[in-house]
């Protein structure tokens, strides 16, 4: 937690705040595999994991205890990207990184028709403000497509463990570019219902767009979900950059399961992907892209005492001309309030 806790005083600080909403903060370990979705789908966006730290509910973002000192010193200088008049507010920081392979994992040549093999590892920080129905997220993307990335390394290294085979053309992976995207999205809960019981429904919507050489589209899209005693929150899907479900809720001390299954939808107009145009000043493989890409995902999601558990497939419209296969893949999410 060494990045959403200060020194000791400021800790204790944040802590003693009884003026606070009562809000923890978290950690969530995200694991996404397109092998989660069936045999055969070992291909296109193929692995990738994101573990991101949530602070609590704060203040302000210059000078909250609750954010080391770090923290608050990089965002006085980003306060055009903190939003203003709002109810609830906290910050996000991540590290992840994502892997794209192309269907014949056994050919060494380039292949001129299908996806160019890309890995990026990416430190991504945001901002979350609530008020009421209403949820702003801002995030910044910073990092590094290509060797660098350490994509060839990883995959080698899990299908080892597994006991499958590796992919034989990482010679031709994008090149090395540092890369930047700054992603902002807005959600609005439609309607939400509960019995006496806690069994109840609720429905958000979200859009959106993001900008920069690592990806530059608008997207629109929501969310149904249904079960007992669901979280006040804006969703469960991970389906996008800027989805996670990361906004201030308020703890409630309740040692029951509280259980939902959701359906999440998102379509993206999509005007530059670089796992796909290639490197923006170099000179690499690509293929053409299709402006339009549409998401839906499912699944379940599991909620007991400090932990949280969600388990999603998700299955995307083909992403350029003479893709093979429709895209299927899963992802595993697990976090923990301290």
């Amino acid at each position: 937690m060494c990045l959403l806790a200060g020194p000791v005083s400021a800790e204790d600080g944040c802590r003693s705040d009884t003026t606070r909403l009562s809000t923890r903060a978290t950690v969530n370990v995200r694991i996404d595999n397109d092998m989660f979705g069936g045999m055969g789908q070992d291909q296109g966006y193929s692995n990738g994991f994101l573990v991101s730290a949530v602070s609590p509910n704060l203040a302000d973002y210059t000078d909250d205890p609750c954010l080391p000192r770090p923290a608050r010193r990089l965002n006085r200088h980003l306060a055009w990207l903190q939003p203003d008049g709002f109810d609830e507010q906290n910050m996000i920081f991540g590290v992840g990184q994502l892997l794209y392979t192309p269907t014949d994992r056994n050919r060494t040549d380039l292949i001129a028709d299908d996806r160019p093999y890309a890995a990026a590892l990416l430190l991504s920080f945001g901002y979350n403000a609530r008020k009421g129905d209403r949820l702003r997220t801002t995030q910044l993307r910073l990092g590094m497509v290509g060797p660098s990335a350490f994509g060839e390394q990883v995959q080698n290294r899990w299908h080892d463990v597994i006991g499958s085979d590796r992919f034989d053309g990482w010679d031709h992976q994008l090149r090395d570019e540092p890369v930047l995207q700054l992603i902002h999205e807005r959600r609005k809960r439609l309607g939400r219902r509960e019995t006496p019981g806690g069994w109840g429904w609720d429905l958000t919507r979200h859009w959106g767009g993001s900008l920069g050489n690592f990806a530059t589209y608008a997207n629109v899209g929501g969310e149904w979900r249904f079960g007992a005693r669901l979280p006040d929150d804006f969703g469960t899907a991970p389906l996008r950059p800027a989805g996670e479900n990361t906004s201030p809720v308020k703890e409630v001390a309740d040692r029951r399961w509280h259980g939902h299954v959701f359906v999440a939808v998102d379509a993206r107009w999509v005007l530059h992907d670089i796992t796909l145009d290639g490197n923006t000043f170099k000179s690499s493989h690509s293929v053409d892209k299709r402006p339009m890409v549409a998401d839906i995902g499912y699944g379940v999601a599991l909620h007991r005492g400090h932990w949280r558990f969600a388990l999603a497939r998700y299955h995307r419209t083909r992403e350029f001309d003479g893709q093979e296969d429709i895209p299927v893949y899963g992802t595993f999410t697990i976090g923990r309030h301290f």
